[in-house]
Order: C-alpha cells, then structure tokens, then sequence
C-alpha cells in the first residue's frame, strides 16, 4: 500500500508542473482560455485583452498586454513565462528562416 501510495505521489510531482506551465499564445486565445490561463486575469480582463487585439491587431511583444486596461506591470510579470506571442495563424504559422 505505501509503494503504491508512494507511486501516485511521484506521479502527481510529474505531472503538476506540466499543468503549472501551460503556456497561452495571446495572439489567438479567445477569453475564457486567458482567464484560465493567465494568473490575475479574470474574464473581464481577458475579454479586454481579446477586445484590444481585435481592435488594434496582434501582440508583438508581451510588454504590448500593458496598453490594455487593467493589465499592469505586476501582472505581466506574474504571467511572463506563460505567454506565448505566435504571429501568423496558429494553423499556417510563418515560413522559419534557413539561413543562406
């Protein structure tokens, strides 16, 4: 019983910082998948966010999120290994440079 006990634990130490580091790509994440991404992002927040790259086109850089209402330094800074920026559309993303 203690082996088995012992076996879920270390799966569970597996398993939870996969989930702890899900990253989000905010160029494309509708507002429920921000709020549950994002830590201090509410749905209120996130639909803000969703409003803003609606209205003024794609994140190019994490700092770009503190031009919307609401999102600050502080929170930028908690979500930052969270974020992801792809440009382009997730299902077609841009061509990778080769080099020459």
């Amino acid at each position: 019983m203690k082996l088995l006990l012992r076996f879920v634990s270390c799966l569970l130490c597996l398993l939870l910082p996969a989930v702890a580091f899900a990253q989000v790509d905010i160029n494309h994440a509708d507002a429920k998948t921000l709020a549950e991404s994002l830590s201090g992002v509410g749905l209120v927040k996130a639909e803000a966010i969703v409003a803003y790259r609606k209205a003024n086109g794609p994140f190019s850089r994490i700092e770009d999120l503190g031009k919307v209402k609401g999102i600050g330094v502080k929170t930028i800074e908690a979500n930052r290994d969270a974020i992801v920026i792809v440009v382009g559309t997730p299902e077609t993303p841009p061509p990778m440079y080769r080099g020459p």
